[in-house]
């Protein structure tokens, strides 16, 4: 239930396209599709664009999912709870949705996923856009004496938010606000409470000077700049919220060499020899910052999948697509995990990896 479309493709185009998805998925007959087609090629022909119905947003919004490439997530596609707020313009109101909808998401835990969608882009005017590229983020400070703290990726998203008279702490985990352009044009920044989304402090099970080290990371991710297209209508801001797979925390954005660069320090302080690489100490040192990682989302009680788990359930998505002679779409390169990516099934499998609508775009 995805359909290829053309670069060249009207949006005329893709709103028929996105209908037949509708009249399958929803269950229509001819009679209700004709005429739900009639209607949107008219309402195209005298405004340029057309409003979905509730029913066709959830649809689209979970088909995005479903579509999207990147994501190893699919099995759950069908759980999404989808928050249509295209009523909401003005950036306070928006953030205010921002809000609940990281705790919504948050659900004591049980992380769930989760969209909220703002208003679209029209003929007439932009629709708002989040420009953080996440809800949470940590700043990355670049202090007067050369030194830096914090999250590299986001030294950039701090200097925009420091123009906007932002200070924090100067710390390793000092939260941004997010950044809201509203459809004047207009950027404005936003304090979320850090409750909607706490924070899991990262320990070890058995070596204690884990905690020295002061880690920490946000419960949930919630991706904030992608666009949804559905059928021809593009959403600027539809914030999208799903649990965290170990490996994200862990080998990436602790280990990464760009990011936070922990393994030298973690590998030091378990005594390993870091002068060969032969002694796979980086190995080493990853394995034990992933076990410290996954077993302290457990003890927050907040839900993460490691990578074996999630990669299973990948597995058995695209085995049920297959028996029931439909495609997977999926990019290989970002469905293997960063870790031991050889001990699971998706790294023995191939995959299409062409982009269909619905989807989500940078």
């Amino acid at each position: 239930m995805s359909v290829s479309i053309a670069p060249a493709a009207t949006v005329s185009q893709e709103a028929e396209s996105f209908l037949r998805l509708c009249a399958e998925g929803l269950g229509w007959d001819r009679e209700r599709h004709e005429r739900r087609r009639a209607a949107v090629l008219d309402e195209l022909a005298r405004t340029g664009t057309y409003r979905h119905t509730p029913a066709e947003l959830v649809l689209g919004a979970k088909l995005a999912w479903r579509n999207h490439t990147r994501c190893i997530g699919k099995l759950y596609w069908k759980t999404l709870v989808v928050r249509d707020c295209r009523r909401l313009h003005h950036p306070d109101t928006i953030a205010a949705a921002l809000t609940t909808h990281l705790v919504r998401a948050h659900n004591g835990g049980a992380i769930r996923p989760i969209i909220t969608v703002f208003p679209p882009d029209t003929p007439a005017v932009p629709g708002p856009r989040i420009v953080s590229p996440q809800l949470v983020r940590y700043a990355g400070h670049e202090h007067p004496d050369g030194t830096r703290r914090g999250d590299p990726a986001n030294t950039g998203l701090t200097r925009l938010a420091r123009e906007l008279g932002w200070r924090g702490e100067g710390g390793d985990f000092d939260r941004l606000p997010v950044l809201i352009r509203d459809s004047r044009g207009r950027l404005t920044r936003h304090d979320l409470p850090r409750d909607a989304c706490p924070d899991v402090p990262i320990t070890h099970p058995v070596h204690p000077w884990f905690a020295e080290l002061g880690l920490r990371w946000y419960s949930c991710p919630t991706v904030s700049d992608m666009r949804l297209e559905i059928g021809g209508v593009t959403y600027p801001a539809a914030p999208f919220t799903g649990w965290y797979v170990g490996t994200e925390v862990g080998t990436r954005n602790f280990a990464d060499r760009d990011r936070y660069d922990l393994l030298p320090e973690i590998a030091r302080r378990l005594g390993l020899d870091t002068g060969d690489d032969r002694t796979l100490w980086k190995d080493r040192a990853l394995t034990e910052l992933n076990v410290a990682v996954l077993t302290s989302y457990e003890r927050a009680g907040v839900r993460m999948l490691d990578h074996h788990t999630i990669a299973g359930h990948f597995h058995r998505y695209v085995q049920a697509r297959r028996r029931a002679g439909e495609e997977v779409h999926a990019d290989w390169s970002w469905i293997i995990p960063p870790t031991a990516a050889s001990t699971t099934p998706v790294f023995h499998d191939s995959y299409d990896p062409a982009v269909v609508s619905p989807n989500f775009y940078r």
